[in-house]
C-alpha cells in the first residue's frame, strides 16, 4: 500500500485539489486495501479446498471445511487489509495538494 500511494501521489494531490475530502481519500485506501485481502484471502480458500478434496481421495481421511472457518477467514482477511491499509491510507489523506501534485 505505500506503493501504492507513492505512485498515485499526483492523483491523490489533484483529487484533494478538486475539493476531496480526507476522509474520502482515507477510505479509498482503506477499501482498496481490504479488498486486495479478500481476493487473496479467496485465493487462499480455494487452495485449501483442491487440498481437502485432494487429501481425502488419497487417504481415504475425511476432511472438510465448514461454513464457520470460511466466515472467519474471511473476516481475518478483511481485518488485515485494514490494519496493512491505515497507515499508508492516513499519510495519503495528510497529503497537501500543491505538493502532491508537483511530486
Amino acid at each position: 500500500m505505500f506503493v501504492t500511494v507513492k505512485e498515485r501521489t499526483s492523483q491523490i494531490g489533484l483529487k484533494k485539489a478538486i475539493g476531496a475530502k480526507s476522509s474520502i481519500i482515507l477510505t479509498e485506501f482503506l477499501l482498496e486495501s481490504a479488498f486486495l485481502c479478500i481476493i487473496g484471502g479467496i485465493i487462499g480458500l480455494i487452495l485449501v479446498f483442491a487440498l481437502t478434496k485432494i487429501v481425502t481421495l488419497v487417504f481415504s481421511f475425511p476432511m472438510f471445511l465448514s461454513i464457520g472457518i470460511i466466515l472467519l477467514a474471511l473476516f481475518i482477511c478483511i481485518v488485515a487489509g485494514i490494519i496493512a491499509g491505515i497507515v499508508p491510507a492516513s499519510q495519503a489523506a495528510r497529503l497537501n495538494p500543491v505538493v502532491a501534485i508537483r511530486s
